[in-house]
């Protein structure tokens, strides 16, 4: 006969599985980090490369999940109406062009670098010298947020309102000029912190910072820090940053979390169960 000594212990192990699957947000951090920086884009593209491969197939800017795959966003094919001197709207890459991410600040704003020919390039129009500072890794155009450094990414199903996860981001900085200034961090679909990773630097250089989490987690919103003051005519600051690529894996729908009702109604059958395994065992 089967010990009742057994039941305690199976009670236990339920509790604890049934809260791991219904928090996979709680799955312990596994990230894995791709980091480069050099004088131009051969310096970063063999690790662009590798992140790219980790993420998968990439897919095309078109509504909807693929499941699995990766999206970028290189600035290129924005409108000349929508890039500087004008501001970018805040939803083009979940709308416009349907990626799944839209892009949140406390500052004035978004802009993507204008086209040779157009307007002055590289952030020109906001500083004479910044073309002489900032490089590009897919030419030609750049992104910044206006008035602020800080800039957050959050994921939805592309060209839908309904929130999504990515297992992975990675961004491409220009001119990152100071260690532990340029970051990312990342968050969960709770809005719990998966970790902040810093970019490595090179003066008037390109840095690529790439991070895949492979233990289940699920990547709800990145904030990425750019040096360490927005841009502007006299920007004061000592270690001015903008991007270039972002790279990212496909976005896919957050699951349904459980009421804290749920949770109760769970807590008390299971404590119910404990209570007559030792009941029993008195018997």
């Amino acid at each position: 006969m089967t010990s009742l000594r057994f039941f305690p212990r199976m009670t236990l192990g339920f509790a604890v599985l049934s809260v791991i699957l219904m928090f996979p947000s709680l799955t312990i951090c596994a990230p894995v980090v791709f980091m480069a920086s050099g004088p131009n884009p051969a310096g970063i593209q063999a690790t662009v490369d590798v992140f790219r491969t980790t993420l998968g197939t990439l897919n095309p800017n078109v509504a909807g999940s693929f499941g699995t795959g990766r999206r970028e966003i290189n600035w290129d094919g924005v409108p000349d109406a929508l890039s500087a001197p004008n501001n970018l709207p805040a939803n083009f890459f979940n709308v416009n062009s349907p990626r799944g991410v839209t892009f949140a600040t406390a500052g004035t704003g978004f802009q993507v670098s204008g086209n040779a020919g157009v307007v002055p390039v590289r952030f020109d129009n906001i500083n004479a010298t910044y073309s002489n500072t900032f490089q590009t890794f897919s030419p030609q155009r750049l992104f910044t947020a206006l008035g602020s450094n800080i800039l957050d990414v959050n994921f939805f199903v592309a060209g839908s309102s309904t929130p999504a996860f990515v297992s992975g981001f990675g961004a491409v900085f220009s001119d990152v000029d100071q260690i532990g200034v340029t970051s990312i961090q990342f968050f969960d679909t709770n809005n719990l912190s998966l970790g902040t990773f810093n970019a490595q630097p090179f003066n008037n250089g390109l840095s690529f910072l790439g991070v895949v989490f492979n233990a289940g987690e699920q990547v709800g919103r990145v904030r990425i820090t750019s040096g360490n003051g927005p841009l502007g005519p006299n920007d004061g600051a000592t270690d001015v940053v903008v991007m270039d690529d972002f790279i990212y894996g496909e976005p896919n729908a957050v699951q349904a979390v459980p009421e804290p009702a749920t949770l109760v109604l769970l807590g008390s059958g299971l404590a119910g169960v404990g209570a007559a395994v030792r009941r029993r065992r008195k018997v």
